[in-house]
């Protein structure tokens, strides 16, 4: 018996990775299509790892029935995994012309990056993929190009809304196509899979032309330079902020290598267009303070990011000194919040007034707050709710609203739960394997292969290495040899700790009967006791201990 079934991989429990998988067949014969392919950035919890991926073995299982990955809009939440898992499935991909022309920027910064064919759509467009049928919708988000997709089959349409919001007046590009959506509402909507990023927040977004004026006030106001952070997919915010400028008598700088890629594939698809060229970086100390504004990298605390470097006077050719602006266009991610206090705090030492979110009005959310849930809930008027793209709060109070919204039925669930959707009531039926991918470096692997554990124990509590040498009489040939890395070099009452790491090695080694030192598994192992034993005895923590022992 054919199903129509939704399983996500990445984005529901969650902010990012966003990866949706949509069914349609018997059981043990479905066709599949791929909605987005996300990253999530590491926090601190994983020690060297660049990014996230969603673990996509069930995609790879099912690679000779998936007909394709379809993305919705290009930022990395959405699209930043394909470089780099599109290889393992090497199936088509629907993008629009701004999110393709990203993806080939990026490829080009990054060697050895696969070339990934992409078949462009548009809003207002409509394909096949299988046995779907795809339109894709206008909507508004922070960045250019953004839509939503209804997917019809003959079990009828399921509309999956992307990132969106309800802005009448964006800064690119049309409004949300409320037309549209109520002609299919009127049509009759299976399910609604819609994002719940800003469920929680009553009212409705303002709108970036709000924000547009409030950063021309700000600008024109300052006597200083003028420099603001955002996140670089927003060309929206970007022209404004260049609109302003030139609208005050500034000058525009760009700093940051993701700011200035995606400013070059803007321009070339017009998304530019009439404002005044940006300045180089060996010209801006030649403009008077007072006609300089910055728009740059590094709103989420990136220590290499452009605004790191200025906070710390680390840039050969632009500077920041008292009585300048710095203005955060943009919300903080969840875990991004330590970086961000550091680097506004650096700033504010050095004299730089700080402006963000809160005083003045610098930024408005790309996601629909709970009055345009609403207003989606009354165009579409689904028989189905499904909250997506949050973590469990964000899914709750949706959920919550799409009762109130007089849905009949609401799905709760998580990354790896597959709920039919139809034919009969919407419910969950099964579970596919889940987790997470970590990008280290060239590398991809799971927290084992790539020994996430182990990297926190280091960054906890330190690596000793200890060198046992016998002699031929398997006596000790002299006292161990030990390396310390991330220890202490004094215990409390001020002995040298590696002194003491020694005489627990070398003491450990004597204790074993001579006949019994012949096996180097039982020395090695009684090292590392001792050692770790010693470690904790003096300091309160038990670091990673390696022994090498050799005789000669």
């Amino acid at each position: 018996m054919d199903q129509l079934v939704f399983v996500p991989l990445g984005g529901i429990g969650e902010i990012g990775m966003n990866l949706a998988l949509y069914g349609y067949g018997p059981e043990d014969d479905r066709e599949w299509i791929a909605i987005d392919c996300g990253v999530s950035f590491a926090g601190p919890e994983f020690p060297g790892v660049d990014l996230v991926f969603p673990d996509i073995r069930f995609l790879i299982q099912e690679r000779h029935s998936l007909k394709a990955i379809i993305i919705t809009h290009a930022h990395e939440d959405h699209y930043g995994a394909l470089l780099d898992l599109w290889p393992k499935l090497k199936v088509p991909v629907y993008a629009t012309a701004f999110t393709a022309g990203l993806l080939q920027a990026k490829r080009e910064g990054e060697p050895g990056a696969p070339k990934i064919p992409v078949t462009l759509y548009k809003a207002g467009d409509t394909f096949q993929v299988g046995p779907f049928s795809i339109e894709a919708i206008n909507v508004t988000h922070s960045i250019p190009e953004p839509v939503a997709l209804a997917i019809r089959t003959k079990f009828g349409t399921v509309v999956h809304t992307g990132d969106w919001k309800i802005d009448p007046t964006p800064a690119l590009g049309a409004p949300t196509d409320e037309a549209r959506l109520r002609a299919i509402g009127n049509e009759g909507v299976l399910a609604l899979v819609c994002d719940s990023t800003n469920a929680l927040s009553e009212g409705e977004s303002p709108s970036e032309q709000a924000v547009s004026a409030s950063l021309r006030e700000i600008i024109g106001k300052s006597k200083g330079r003028v420099a603001i952070t955002t996140f670089s997919s927003n060309i929206g915010r970007i022209r404004s902020v260049a609109q302003a400028a030139h609208d005050v008598g500034r000058q525009v700088l760009l700093m940051g290598r993701s700011m200035k890629r995606v400013a070059d594939v803007a321009a070339e698809l017009e998304y530019l267009d009439g404002l005044p060229p940006f300045v180089d970086e060996q010209d801006f100390g030649y403009i008077p303070r007072d006609k300089a504004v910055i728009i740059l990298t590094g709103s989420q605390g990136e220590p290499r990011a452009a605004l790191a470097r200025l906070a710390r006077d680390e840039h050969p050719a632009v500077a920041l000194s008292k009585g300048d602006m710095v203005i955060f266009s943009s919300r903080s991610i969840p875990g991004n919040e330590k970086g961000i206090i550091d680097i506004k705090n650096a700033l504010i030492d050095r004299g730089v007034e700080v402006v963000e979110d809160g005083r003045q009005l610098v930024h408005v959310s790309g996601h629909p707050r709970r009055g345009e849930l609403r207003q989606m809930y009354d165009w579409i008027r689904p028989k189905i709710a499904v909250p997506a793209h949050g973590e469990a709060a964000h899914l709750v109070a949706h959920a919550g609203l799409a009762r109130e919204q007089g849905v009949k039925e609401v799905v709760s669930l998580r990354n790896g739960k597959m709920v039919r959707l139809a034919p009969g009531p919407a419910e969950i039926i099964d579970e596919v394997p889940v987790g997470r991918l970590y990008k280290d470096g060239t590398l991809i692997g799971t927290a084992e292969e790539m020994a996430i554990s182990e990297r926190r124990k280091l960054a906890f509590a330190g690596h000793i290495a200890v060198h046992v040498e016998l002699t031929e009489k398997l006596e000790l040939r002299h006292d161990p040899d030990v390396v310390t890395l991330g220890v202490p070099r004094e215990d409390f009452d001020g002995e040298d700790f590696g002194e003491l790491l020694v005489e627990a090695a070398a003491g450990a080694v004597e204790s074993i009967p001579r006949n019994r030192r012949k096996d180097f598994e039982t020395v090695r192992e009684a090292a590392r006791r001792a050692v770790r034993a010693a470690a904790a005895d003096a300091w309160g923590k038990k670091p990673i201990v390696t022994v090498f022992v050799s005789r000669g």
